[in-house]
């Protein structure tokens, strides 16, 4: 008799975006014409840029004539993206090889697909607040799940010196939602943790290309250690707008062995059986980003979220609201002011001021009584959601 994936029941009945969504419907039904300020989900508002652009429709005009056209796709990356990516390690001092880079669909596929390299009875450990899809991820693979508190006294900073044993380690930073930013130190705490436990870290880089302080680490392959112990998952969609496009990468280094077994050359197995790779157009556009004008034009929209960060940040400095994020990162992470709960804030919002952000309660429990701002949104639409907050709360 055939038996379905129990481990559905077990995720809890509504995904937060799906029910912010289905509220500010709700709301929008009852306010028709009403135009809400959406700062919640994390989705861009700039368009590609233009050397991306061009690069898409070289690659559509390739695919117009039999000389050029291509067909099937590496299911691992075309070899010139993935040498574009080793090439931007290589100009932050951080060697990876091409052969170490795998092209995906983005981040959030990638962090699903991943866990097929470990059996289910390894146990995942997860700093929480947690984006969602880490823990959901795990449920349905049937994993165990260990969760690490944070909070407002250690800056929202998972620390390692506090983490029971867990086989696997979900790290992100800059964090999502919380903002927060691991340091050297505190990265290569992790690291030693993990090489001394056997443990292998999933590192979420999707945000990297927001850490401004050259202090910082934009990889953790920055860390010595590093790749005896973590897989990183990188994505452009935040970096380079590619929400609606679609590729990110995954860095797998050659010596990463467990049991005997060798990570990278197990997901060139998974991805040669479990896929057919990115398209070619996406693939070239994709590689356009990495080109000294791509970089230059993509930096140039994220000072756009940067100077929107920078808006929200002060607007909570004057109301007087403690948060974390903003400097290094997309997201604010702020303390619900009063005590009120995260949802009852979210609701407050929406109907006081028609600005929608995202509760933190949603990023598991230690998130209630916080909220999550975006900086992603159009700068007019954020300097007009600020002057609403103080109007509200000033």
């Amino acid at each position: 008799m055939l038996t379905p994936n129990r481990h559905y029941g077990e995720l809890k009945d509504s995904y937060l975006f799906a029910r912010i969504a289905e509220k500010t419907a709700d709301y929008l039904r009852e306010h028709p014409g009403e135009k809400l300020l959406r700062m919640g989900i994390g989705d861009v508002s700039q368009p590609l840029c233009p050397a991306v652009i061009q690069a898409l429709h070289g690659a559509v005009e390739d695919q117009a004539r039999k000389e050029t056209f291509r067909g099937y796709q590496s299911e691992l990356g075309t070899d010139f993206l993935r040498a574009a990516i080793a090439e931007y390690y290589d100009g932050r001092g951080v060697s990876i090889s091409p052969e170490e880079v795998f092209v995906s669909s983005g981040a959030s596929d990638e962090l699903g697909h991943i866990l097929d390299l470990f059996d289910p009875a390894c146990p995942a450990l997860i700093p929480e607040p947690a984006y969602p899809a880490y823990v959901d991820a795990s449920i349905l693979a049937g994993r165990r799940i260990i969760h690490l508190p944070t909070g407002r006294e250690g800056g929202f900073l998972p620390d390692p010196s506090g983490a029971k044993a867990g086989d696997l380690i979900y790290l992100c930073s800059p964090n999502n939602p919380t903002g927060s930013v691991l340091d050297r130190e505190r990265l290569r705490a992790w690291v030693d943790h993990a090489n001394r436990t056997g443990a292998v870290i999933l590192f979420d880089a999707a945000y990297e290309a927001f850490i401004s302080d050259p202090a910082l680490p934009h990889s953790i392959f920055e860390i010595q250690g590093a790749r005896t112990c973590a897989i990183e998952i990188c994505s452009l969609s935040k970096t380079a707008g590619f929400t609606g496009t679609r590729v990110g990468y995954t860095v797998i280094p050659k010596e990463l062995e467990r049991g005997g077994m060798n990570l990278r050359q197990m997901w060139v197995r998974n991805r040669t059986t479990k896929s057919n790779g990115v398209s070619y157009i996406l693939q070239r556009g994709a590689a356009a980003v990495f080109t000294p004008e791509g970089q230059k034009q993509i930096h140039e929209t994220l000072d756009i979220y940067k100077r929107n960060a920078r808006t929200l940040g002060e607007t909570l400095d004057k109301l007087g609201i403690w948060y974390t994020g903003g400097k290094n990162a997309p997201y604010i992470w702020l303390a619900c002011p009063g005590g009120m709960g995260s949802w009852a804030f979210f609701d407050r919002l929406l109907a006081e001021i028609q600005v929608v952000g995202t509760p933190g309660e949603g990023f598991g429990a230690c998130g209630e009584g916080y909220f999550r701002f975006s900086a992603f949104g159009d700068p007019a639409d954020t300097r007009e959601a600020c002057r609403r907050l103080e109007t509200l709360l000033g």
